[in-house]
């Protein structure tokens, strides 16, 4: 799972996997072995019963009896950390509730609005240009932003983050990669020590479940690591979709679907985190008929679960079944965020330059090998160059700024839209990106319940269209997409 073949065409592998039932054997890299997940109903169970497929990584056997070595490529991504993605219990209830409870404190309406400003500001770099790469000039740029702000975090110490991010996703010198990360965090815990602010870093701190300074830093590598290299592909991976598919860059009368539905497209075939929830049983199971040994990585594959054929209907625009944010006590605490950032950035796009076209066939993008990830290397389009937007209230980057707002009225963007509650009273720094209390989850089904209705079958991917020698001379209507957003 680890090579360019894997990279090119995941769905084949996926299907020969299937023959071997619900789950079967697989390499994650040179010496790492593990068992993937490929059934909707058997990933349901793996993610929905923590009392057999435990996530505390110190189970790993093969790790602690030394078959596979410390610097193998993928021990960055599973192995423990004391945070809530590897924790179990009581323990994993402190932790989760930290981050739950801070996050429940970002106010959409001012996340949209810092969304959209940095937006603008990448956008105009190469808006008169005509041509640019989507990945690195956009996709990749717009969530270090975003993550720089909402952590409270100096552009120097994100920019060797996402440097270490990418490192440990594409299993290119990990261990270097993994040893950057911790650096960079050590600095931003210290700093924010120093000078708290209204940021995730600061309220993460100040939460009652007392965090200590090494639990802090590896709560920073999940969410940091979830909101750079995964947002990345989630926009990437839904303009690929919308440049490439004649359903949504079709005009009104052939059909064309918004951002939202482009987006659900995305989450069920080429969820930007294709294959992760590593688990490890707390005992011998057998499972399905497949025997999985105590302490050995069980990796559930997302998109092949979402593409299983069991699943009986196609209808995917607005259906949210997929395991894109995972499932169960573990499932993914920022989606909501997360998609609105997405939805945000490609409508933003779409709206200041309509007739974008993909440089280059859609079947000649290139895939970024790596066991977990879906991610292209590069998304060149062209396009008539355009002015720039305008003036405008420009993305804010001084972070004392932040903590320390100077006198005059909050712009309706920053003002918060609730009180605190009492736990949040008491927290260092101003209150702008304060929210409505988090949701709590629902209850688990029963192991192996069927799929919820209206799954999917597998699908191709995209009907491909073959960009023309020049912009198309009918204006595609991005900007009934944009109205369409705006009202929701």
């Amino acid at each position: 799972m680890y090579g360019p073949d894997f990279a090119a065409d995941p769905h084949a592998v996926y299907a020969r996997l299937r023959t071997l039932g619900p789950a079967a054997p697989v390499e994650l890299a040179p010496g790492a072995h593990a068992t993937l997940v490929t059934d909707y109903r058997a990933a349901l169970e793996v993610l929905r019963t923590p009392e057999i497929f435990g996530k505390d990584a110190r189970r790993w056997r093969a790790l602690a009896d030394g078959r596979v070595a410390p610097d193998n490529p993928v021990v960055p991504m599973m192995a423990y950390r004391p945070n809530c993605l590897f924790s179990d219990g009581e323990a994993h209830t402190r932790l989760r509730q930290a981050v739950t409870d801070s996050l429940a404190r970002i106010d959409p309406n001012a996340l949209r609005g810092y969304v959209e400003r940095s937006a603008d500001t990448l956008i105009d770099r190469f808006a008169g240009l005509g041509e640019a790469d989507l990945l690195g000039a956009y996709a990749k740029v717009l969530p270090l932003l975003v993550f720089q702000q909402l952590f409270g975090c100096p552009p120097e110490l994100g920019d060797r983050l996402v440097e270490g991010f990418s490192g440990i996703f594409d299993g290119v010198d990990a261990e270097r990669a993994d040893a950057l990360i911790t650096s960079s965090l050590v600095e931003l815990v210290a700093l924010k020590r120093e000078q708290p602010g209204a940021d995730m870093t600061s309220w993460l701190m100040a939460h009652h479940a007392r965090l200590s300074d090494e639990e802090l830093i590896h709560q920073h590598v999940v969410l940091i690591g979830a909101g750079t290299e995964p947002q990345q592909n989630l926009i990437a991976n839904a303009l690929r979709l919308l440049l490439s598919d004649d359903r949504f860059a079709g005009d009104l009368a052939g059909g064309s679907m918004p951002v939202e539905d482009a987006l659900d497209e995305v989450l069920w075939l080429d969820p930007p985190m294709a294959n992760y929830g590593v688990h490890y049983p707390v005992q011998d199971v057998d499972f399905g008929g497949v025997p999985l040994a105590a302490g050995e990585p069980v990796v559930v594959s997302f998109a092949a679960a979402n593409t299983d054929p069991a699943l009986l209907t196609t209808r995917r625009t607005g259906n949210r079944a997929h395991l894109a944010w995972s499932a169960g006590p573990h499932h993914c605490p920022a989606k909501d965020a997360a998609r609105l950032i997405a939805a945000v950035a490609v409508e933003k796009l779409l709206d200041r330059l309509p007739d974008l076209e993909l440089a280059v066939p859609a079947e000649r993008l290139v895939w970024r090998p790596g066991p977990f990830h879906r991610a292209l290397t590069a998304l060149p389009v062209r396009f008539p160059p355009a002015p720039p937007a305008g003036p405008r209230p420009a993305p804010v980057h001084d972070l004392s700024a932040v903590r320390r707002p100077g006198p005059g009225p909050v712009p309706p963007y920053e003002q918060p839209q609730s009180a605190p509650s009492p736990q949040q009273a008491d927290l260092p720094g101003d209150s702008r990106w304060n929210a409505s209390p988090a949701r709590t989850a629902g209850p688990a089904p029963s192991r192996f319940s069927p799929p919820p209705s209206g799954s999917t079958p597998p699908a191709a991917t995209s009907t491909e269209r073959q960009p023309g020698s020049g912009p198309a001379a009918r204006r595609r209507p991005w900007s009934f997409l944009a109205e369409w957003w705006r009202g929701q």
